[in-house]
């Protein structure tokens, strides 16, 4: 029987491609979706992938999303925690509610699914945990303190989480993309892209199935040793 894999934030972008490159190597993927209907119905025909809607900022509709993953598909054996937002803004300008909103979505999601699917993967002895981080919670960014304490957070979760999950079969890697051609990024202004193109030794964007092949070896049985790890994808534009 194929393993089963979750994908949060699984039907755009680099959760697209993450979701498509685990499909292709022989996995059952459930791609978890917010609120964009129309967007996962199209992801669904186009690709066959189940998708599946739940906010991974609220702890009990992860918990309902997990175990409905599990009534339809099996237990789950792998998690990619992808989904994130940006509310960016200095700090002189950012709101309490922008704050809260980052936070509980890109780290406070990755807390939420874990507790969903940890416990049954340690109980199965075999399990793969991968958190999305960014390049901005290794290096910083202005105007975006909450963006990167939210992916710094997720550095440090997956070593701790990690250090739990060894004994029992679970590893727990963390992949820190730099610029990535996305939707995300195709909305920033092109004088401003251009000069963040400009800092990229390798001298372009990177490509989402870049990070999605990254993906497919950490949930594989060859990453089997590789565990606390943060994998840095960014072209060489900070070197950590």
């Amino acid at each position: 029987m194929a393993r089963v894999a979750i994908v949060t934030g699984g039907t755009r972008g680099i959760g697209e491609a993450i979701s498509i490159a685990l499909r292709d190597n022989g996995l059952t993927v459930a791609a978890n979706y917010a609120g964009n209907e129309a967007r996962a119905k199209e992801f669904t025909e186009r690709t066959g992938i189940a998708a599946f809607k739940w906010d991974v900022a609220d702890y009990d509709a992860c918990q309902a999303g997990c175990a409905a993953v599990v009534d339809a598909l099996g237990p789950v054996d792998v998690l990619v925690n992808n989904a994130g937002i940006t509310r960016d803004g200095t700090i002189m300008k950012l709101t309490y509610q922008a704050w809260k909103e980052v936070i509980d979505t890109n780290l406070g999601g990755c807390f939420n699914m874990a507790k969903g699917v940890f416990p049954g993967m340690r109980d199965r002895k075999w399990g793969r945990i991968v958190n999305i981080g960014s390049i901005n919670g290794q290096a910083g960014q202005y105007g975006q303190v909450n963006y990167a304490a939210a992916k710094s957070g997720i550095h440090g979760f997956t070593k701790a989480l990690a250090q739990e999950g060894a004994k029992a079969g679970v590893t727990v890697n963390a992949i820190a993309p730099g610029y990535i051609d996305t939707d995300m990024v195709a909305a920033v202004p092109a004088d401003v892209l251009e000069k963040i193109v400009a800092k990229i030794p390798v001298g372009r964007l990177g490509q989402a199935m870049e990070i999605a092949r990254a993906v497919v070896f950490l949930c594989s049985e060859d990453g089997g040793f590789v565990t606390g790890s943060t994998l840095s994808i960014n072209g060489g534009q900070h070197m950590y």
